[in-house]
């Protein structure tokens, strides 16, 4: 039964709402979350998990139960391009298993020094982790099978409106603050009279307009196939082009291709569903349609403002990607670990209401910087098969060779992308103290590590072992990398109510990532200041917890 009152209503309970409703939990905020769907999704939607998502996995302390899920350990999570996937390989793109990602992520540095590694597994895998870990903790009320119908502002709050999905009586319950994670059709952003700004309906010969996805069984794809396994599959032909991730990298796939100008949607059958992929294969491989289902690739959409007054959107509801580099997934977690954390302070009195306005401010920008990429990436994937590219010919040969190279120059710019995971950044933020430096370049495939304030704090493996993400406390984080011990930081963070754990690190190496004696990490591992002496404590803290 849904609780009466909470502190944090959340429409939606997808990757944006659950990670939300942890965030929230986790700091002992009560939430309410409710989704008209009877439990996680059942479909086959987004396949990436960056490397930025999986270190907030880790930080919440279930990344290594999400890496144990999807393919075998030792399956290649290769990104190949083919003409058809019996036929011709054009490029390949090779990346580790999960088993080679675990040991190869304690040996690199520079763009990829991280504490995690991407992860190939299916959203559908990964949202029941998610939820189980939600409705752990105490406070948090998970209800699938429930709607919000309708909410009213009040001056100290809202109150909802959610009704059972299957039918049945309403309840009402109060919330200071609601979330809409409700989705591209989000009636949370709907009532407030937001709308999505940006580009639609942009067709291409791929990756713009109608598509159908079909899960799917195909038992002898890996014994009949003469090429070697991967993660990611793309064809690349005039008859049916289509991209198909693997799922348990045994015999379930994810199957996406785009309808041509004569093919509709309404007549698509499991049966002609079934053809498509055989087409895509370019053998008569048996093949058990599990599922399927019609979307819209062309999007790049932003929300015009992530909320009004105390109300606010993130995940889909906010912004709506072409799927390419695997963004909108990731995009909603980062925007769900933003605001928990906000909310959270404020609703126990550790900062100003002001500290709220940050969140547009902070994760509208990234979203139009991740839009722009992925639709980059669309691009690039959507040019048009010359007629030749299948033809046993010199002429096809020659097609197939510069085909070739294009993908193998895509694959890397869109699956090797450290700058778009690691580099998104907060400058301009009212919780963000600059110290006048300037960041470097934003670069989809090149990250240089800065402590530059408004980014990702550089990482560094420690002497014992361990990630320094691992030493950050789940609140604020101190780190001391010289002579100066801060202590007005702990003093000032003792009379704010704020958590602050102190964290030494008095190596050379840590002391020339950082440049400087002193460095704050926000709740959120985003550099939020840096110094060389603590007196201005009192002012920066005041500034980031939304009172100066």
């Amino acid at each position: 039964m849904l609780p009466a009152e909470v502190s944090v209503f959340i429409a939606g309970g997808g990757p944006f709402g659950l990670t939300l409703a942890s965030e929230l939990g986790r700091r002992g905020v009560p939430v309410a979350l409710v989704d008209p769907k009877d439990g996680t999704t059942r479909n086959v939607q987004a396949n990436a998990t960056q490397a930025r998502t999986m270190e907030h996995y880790r930080r919440l302390g279930f990344a290594d139960e999400v890496r144990a899920l999807g393919m075998p350990p030792d399956f290649p999570t290769d990104i190949a391009y083919f003409t058809r996937f019996a036929k011709h390989e054009l490029a390949r793109f090779s990346l580790p298993s999960s088993r080679d990602a675990r040991s190869l992520v304690k040996t690199l540095s520079g763009s990829w020094s991280a504490a995690e590694l991407p992860h190939r597994c299916n959203q559908k895998f990964i949202e029941p982790v998610l939820r189980r870990h939600a409705e752990r903790l105490p406070g948090v009320s998970v209800n699938f099978g429930w709607r919000l119908t309708q909410f009213e502002v009040l001056d100290n709050g809202v109150r909802v409106r959610a009704e059972p999905a299957a039918g049945g009586a309403p309840r009402t319950v109060s919330a200071r603050y609601p979330v809409g994670a409700d989705g591209p059709r989000s009636l949370v952003r709907q009532r407030l009279g937001i709308r999505y700004t940006g580009e639609t309906g942009v067709t291409r010969d791929f990756a713009g307009g109608r598509m159908i996805a079909v899960y799917c069984r195909i038992p002898r794809f890996y014994a009949e196939l003469p090429h070697a396994p991967a993660w990611m599959n793309v064809n690349f032909n005039r008859e049916r082009r289509c991209f198909m991730p693997a799922l348990d990298g045994k015999d379930e796939f994810a199957f996406h291709t785009q309808l041509k100008a004569h093919e509709d949607e309404a007549g698509v059958t499991d049966a002609s569903a079934a053809a498509m992929v055989q087409q895509a294969i370019g053998a008569p491989l048996g093949v058990e349609v599990l599922a399927r289902g019609a979307w819209t690739a062309g999007h790049s959409l932003v929300a015009e403002r992530f909320g009004a007054g105390r109300v606010f959107i993130g995940g889909d509801a906010a912004h709506l990607f072409t799927p390419t580099g695997g963004l909108g997934y990731n995009t909603a977690v980062e925007d769900a670990v933003n605001l928990g954390w906000k909310l959270a302070a404020v609703l126990k009195g550790q900062a100003g209401p002001r500290l709220l306005e940050s969140y547009d401010a902070e994760r509208r920008p990234l979203a139009l910087r991740n839009t722009a990429y992925a639709r980059g990436f669309a691009d690039s994937l959507g040019i048009e098969p010359p007629p030749e590219i299948e033809d046993d010919s010199p002429a096809g040969v020659a097609a197939r060779r510069r085909a070739g190279e294009h993908f193998a120059r895509h694959g890397a710019a869109e699956f090797n992308i450290p700058g778009i995971t690691f580099g998104g950044r907060y400058d301009g933020s009212p919780a963000i103290v600059s110290d006048g430096s300037a960041p470097p370049p934003d670069s989809a495939n090149v990250y240089v590590p800065t402590a530059c304030p408004g980014g990702r704090p550089p990482h560094l493996w420690l002497g014992d072992g361990r990630s320094l993400f691992d030493t950050f406390g789940f609140e604020w984080t101190l780190l001391r990398l010289g002579k100066d011990d801060g202590v007005e930081f702990q003093g000032e963070a003792r009379r704010l109510g704020l958590e602050l754990s102190i964290v030494d690190v008095k190596t050379q190496e840590a002391r020339e990532l950082y440049a400087a004696e002193l460095s704050l990490i926000r709740p959120d591992q985003i550099t939020a200041w840096r110094g060389n002496d603590a007196r201005a404590a009192a002012t920066v803290l005041a500034k980031l917890t939304g009172r100066g």
